[in-house]
């Protein structure tokens, strides 16, 4: 099926945002936070992911990237095929997760409903890529994302999120590193 969003130029600086199936909060756990963290560590470390910007919010995520192999297709689909590996086995081994036979019923109930899925669905399918093109369009994205847990209620300043990059831009870098897109201080 064709979608609006695409990926069409390799080598662009990319904005894209992708979230659980039926947008369940699963990220309300450090320990699901974490692979989070550490996958992102592992593809800017072995997939050529340069990464920007970025906000884990409870049910969905948002990066502001580039693919330094230009594939940025593959390399989404990477990051979340990993992370939705690591998260289902953590859930299942999570003593702690009271909702754990309600998530694995809800994942393998949208997982029968894809053809392509053999048991559990995590992810959502799209990424919404949307390519951006100018210092303007990047500012207003990197306030977007910033601005996704405040906008949420979750907190009231943005760099109070532990897990989003407003935190990097304030020369907090304990929970991801981030790469320079250079024209911001």
């Amino acid at each position: 099926m064709s979608r609006k969003y695409k990926f069409h130029n390799f080598s662009g600086l990319y904005f894209v945002s992708f979230a659980t199936v039926y947008w369940l909060d699963i990220f309300t756990r450090q320990v699901y936070f974490s692979v989070l963290a550490d996958s992102v560590n592992y593809c800017r470390a072995e997939k050529g992911m340069e990464l920007y910007a970025y906000c884990f919010m409870p049910s969905h995520v948002h990066f502001i990237f580039r693919s330094a192999d230009e594939q940025p297709m593959e390399l989404i689909q990477a990051y979340k095929k990993h992370t939705a590996k690591k998260v289902l086995e953590t859930i299942k081994n999570n003593p702690q997760e009271s909702r754990k036979d309600w998530l694995l019923w809800m994942f393998e109930r949208a997982g029968k409903k894809q053809s392509n899925v053999s048991k559990y669905q995590f992810w959502q399918h799209h990424n919404k890529p949307i390519e951006l093109w100018s210092e303007k369009v990047i500012k207003q994205k990197i306030d977007y994302i910033h601005n996704n847990p405040v906008e949420s209620g979750f907190v009231t300043n943005a760099i109070d999120w532990k897990y989003s990059s407003a935190r990097n831009y304030q020369e907090d870098h304990t929970v991801l590193e981030i790469d320079s897109i250079g024209f911001f201080g």
